[in-house]
């Protein structure tokens, strides 16, 4: 009778917390899409954005003229890649009031809350409701993830998909062998997108493969050989039409990648060697040319980048996905899902760390495994308040005050930073102000628009008027066209500083810092993120700095 009326008494209060946190989970993401709508003008543009419009416009106009323009089938190296990102802002842009890039600034939000709810909807089918707030909530106040979802056309996006797909493969645990039909679509679905983006979605075979180990393991034991053989086959069978569908997505956005049967294969080959010229990248203090990038990097920038609270909850996550695998106590589909999860948050840096290939601008082309992250971290969180509430319900309170100020953390540096989330270093590096030094921060660029827009105020305020040929010269050293964008028609912009009116610096190692009057600064954390110079009647030869042996 006791244990009768135990559970009818915590039956009730069971809901009312997870319908709590699933309320909050709407309030949160509701809250990301406001602050994201009414800031998304204020990214710059970086390094990739004018060529990535370039790509687009060639690829509407091939579908526009039935294939017979085939310039984006060999448009610099970006043919290797997906465009859906790309043609989406460029046909969005067709409809909207705004500027194309800020076009694309807004689809990349809205890319980007697309992923906050999927890694929220997977953590709550992983770990229940409090799991899927605690990732949602970890993944948002994520400024890596946060900042790079505004302005990366291609690793944000590719991080989106792969989520879409690995949440098709945990239902595909869940329902193994007779997957629904939605899960066969979302498993078909997720695979093109991820595919179409970067060829590196075949990483999701892998964790497949293994993953599914356990659960093939139960199979065979319970079922026989034969049964689970047919099992399998059966599950493959079913499967098909949402490869065959998931094929089709991957032709639309990524249309090379279906001309010939092997492309796929070779844009694998292609992007396993470097393929531009070698350049040197600040890190740990030392110029680094980025092939011979240490082992280290990696594992270095994701201890120093992600939020504390993230970083731990992650490593007991791992830890306990690994032990869940020897324990009888938990299902086979639980070990499936738990170690597919592990694989897609850290097998591609341990592939990094073994191959060591060229390695550049942080983290940003492994993007895609900080959402998995956040739903092992999610996962871990609930588990310890399962068990706090289980062994120690006092101390429940203490880890929910210790979860709220872990995420306080990086919310705060979100708003020193805006807009350059990206560039967030955590407190263990001294945020960027220990870590301005050492590394990179911002590596695209995005301090331009800023420091572009402080000028144009400062020719106003001055009163000042163009030259006689009608324009201002500006010369940059950060990346070209961004800034002429950001800057308007009434500049012209380069690299000659001889004749220029003023100059525009990066606060990265290779601008210099000139003896000129400084007329903008755009400061985070008093790192100087770039500066505008004055310098009519000065004789400045570079603006690149010689850097130090």
């Amino acid at each position: 009778m006791s244990s009768i009326t135990t559970s009818a008494i915590e039956t009730p209060a069971r809901r009312s917390v997870e319908k709590t946190c699933d309320d909050l989970a709407i309030v949160v993401l509701s809250a990301v899409a406001l602050i994201a709508g009414l800031t998304f003008r204020d990214y710059g543009l970086g390094w990739d954005d004018y060529t990535h419009a370039e790509y687009a416009d060639l690829l509407l106009r091939m579908y526009g003229s039935g294939f017979k323009d085939t310039g984006a089938l060999s448009f610099a190296n970006l043919y290797m890649y997906g465009g859906g990102f790309d043609m989406a802002a460029a046909l969005l842009h067709k409809v909207i009031p705004l500027e194309l890039f800020e076009t694309r600034r807004l689809l990349g939000a809205v890319v980007g809350v697309i992923g906050l709810a999927v890694s929220w909807r997977l953590g709550r089918r992983v770990g229940g409701p409090l799991a899927g707030l605690a990732a949602l909530l970890l993944l948002a106040l994520c400024p890596t993830f946060y900042g790079h979802m505004f302005m990366n056309p291609k690793d944000a996006p590719f991080a989106v998909a792969m989520m879409i797909l690995l949440m098709g493969l945990v239902r595909l645990a869940e329902e193994y062998p007779a997957p629904s039909p939605r899960t066969i679509l979302i498993v078909g679905f997720g695979a093109g997108l991820s595919l179409g983006c970067r060829v590196l979605g075949g990483l999701a075979l892998i964790y497949a493969a293994v993953g599914f180990v356990p659960l093939l393991l139960e199979e065979v034991r319970k079922q026989g050989p034969r049964e689970a053989a047919y099992r399998f086959v059966h599950v493959v069978y079913v499967l098909l039409p949402g490869l065959i569908f998931g094929y089709l997505v991957m032709g639309l956005i990524w249309p090379w990648s279906i001309m010939e049967p092997g492309h796929p294969l070779e844009a694998v080959t292609y992007f396993s060697h470097f393929f531009e010229k070698p350049w040197k990248e600040m890190f740990d203090g030392a110029l680094v040319s980025v092939p011979d990038m240490p082992w280290s990097y990696l594992p270095t920038l994701f201890a120093l980048q992600l939020p504390e609270v993230l970083l731990g909850l992650l490593v007991a996550a791992v830890v306990m996905s690994l032990m869940s695998l020897s324990r009888a106590d938990v299902a086979a589909r639980r070990k499936t899902v738990l170690l597919m999860l592990t694989l897609a948050a850290t097998l591609p840096l341990v592939i990094a760390m073994v191959k060591r290939p060229a390695l550049y601008n942080g983290i940003r082309h492994f993007i895609f495994v900080i959402p998995p992250m956040a739903v092992l971290a999610g996962f871990a969180f609930a588990r310890t308040m399962d068990w706090l509430g289980e062994k120690r319900r006092s101390w429940q309170p203490v880890a929910l005050a210790v979860f709220t100020f872990g995420l306080l953390l990086p919310l705060s540096e979100m708003i020193r930073l805006h807009p350059y989330q990206y560039t967030h270093f955590n407190h263990i590096a001294g945020t960027v102000r220990g870590a301005d030094d050492l590394f990179m921060l911002d590596y695209w660029g995005l301090a331009l628009k800023q420091a572009s827009d402080g000028l144009r105020e400062q020719l106003i305020e001055r009163q000042e008027i163009p030259p006689l040929n009608g324009k201002w010269k500006v010369a940059v050293c950060g990346p070209q066209r961004p800034a002429q964008v950001a800057l308007g028609p009434d500049f012209t912009i380069g690299w000659d500083s001889q004749s220029a009116d003023f100059a525009m610096t990066l606060g990265e190692f290779y601008c210099k810092g000139l003896t000129a009057p400084v007329l903008v600064e755009i400061k985070r954390d008093d790192v100087v993120f770039a500066r505008v110079y004055d310098i009519r009647g000065r004789s400045i030869s570079s603006l690149l700095a010689i850097p130090a042996p």
